[in-house]
């Protein structure tokens, strides 16, 4: 009697759910971005946002959160009391690393939160100023020659742009000095003036100055060539293996949310990508598809986990106190 009870009370609650998934949204949903305004990463949520809220008839707000290297915005949605698909998270692969480089967050990346979808990958240009260097063996050519001479811009302690070039440098076999700065535009400005020998910049800050022959464009990050520079070749290809890195936006959730309601999300988001809009405004920046569903993402980012986990630990990068 009692197991049929239990059974019974089962069918009931995922009924529930389904119902509930099906309403949602019945109220405004907030987007949390854990970096400034004006970056990719909250140029891609906003043009998502907005998509979404034509779609669903809904208001989606997106609010930046910054700090802490993006773990405040992080934080503040792993612990969200209200985890039914109301308050979302679209962060880059600073997600993956933030594991690694900051310990002892409160949260865990990889248990408190649930994927929904990859929303693009975006390379990084390795640029340099063209009166130094003309090709990446250039560039690992004068590092081995001058061990700590040469140097190289990040935009933070522990970034994907830091890691980025970590990469490069153990595949590679050189010796680098980083430098960090507040934001890509300091950093490109630093490479253009000489000061700085390189760095992982992303598509959109990148491409105008290499057309107009300011800087030099000489691999760029990711596995595949950029769609934006297709002349230039990838780390790999350039002769360094294990030496790529994707740089990727995607979306995310608490992980108490509902998977009928990821389910909505994740289908709703699928169609707000395949609109001309939104697919015109990641080509500015330079993001490319990078489709995936919510299982298929949470694969895959425990994974990228793991991977910076060990790359943090061959670079000798400390984690932050």
């Amino acid at each position: 009697m009692r197991q049929r009870w239990l059974v019974a009370l089962a069918v009931v609650l995922a009924s529930a759910i389904g119902a509930k998934a099906q309403s949602w949204p019945t109220k405004s949903v907030r987007i949390i971005v854990p970096v400034t305004a004006g970056s990719a990463v909250d140029i891609t949520a906003r043009a998502v946002a907005e998509q979404l809220s034509s779609q669903l008839g809904q208001t989606f707000v997106v609010e930046n959160r910054t700090g802490a290297g993006g773990t405040t915005g992080m934080g503040y949605v792993a612990k969200s009391a209200d985890p039914d698909g109301y308050t979302i998270l679209v962060h880059s692969a600073a997600y993956v690393i933030q594991p690694s480089t900051f310990p002892n967050l409160g949260f865990d990346a990889g248990r408190d939160f649930a994927g929904v979808t990859p929303l693009a990958n975006v390379p990084l240009v390795l640029i340099v100023s063209p009166n130094k260097y003309k090709t990446l063996k250039d560039l690992v050519t004068a590092a081995k020659a001058r061990p700590n001479a040469v140097n190289y811009a990040t935009v933070g302690y522990g970034a994907a742009a830091h890691l980025t070039a970590e990469r490069l440098r153990l595949s590679a076999g050189f010796e680098a000095q980083q430098i960090p700065f507040r934001g890509a535009p300091e950093a490109v400005t630093e490479v253009l003036a000489e000061r700085v020998d390189f760095f992982f910049s992303p598509t959109l800050t990148a491409v105008p100055l290499v057309r107009d022959g300011k800087l030099n464009a000489v691999a760029v990050s990711s596995t595949k060539r950029a769609a934006a520079l297709r002349e230039v070749p990838t780390t790999v290809e350039a002769g360094y293996p294990n030496s790529d890195y994707n740089f990727w936006i995607g979306m995310f959730v608490p992980v108490k949310t509902p998977r009928d309601i990821i389910e909505k999300l994740y289908q709703e988001t699928k169609k707000a990508m395949a609109t001309k809009s939104v697919q015109d405004k990641l080509e500015a920046l330079g993001g490319e598809p990078m489709a995936m569903t919510p299982t298929e993402w949470d694969k895959f980012l425990q994974t990228e986990i793991a991977m910076n986990s060990e790359l943090v630990k061959a670079a000798g990068i400390k984690p932050n106190p």
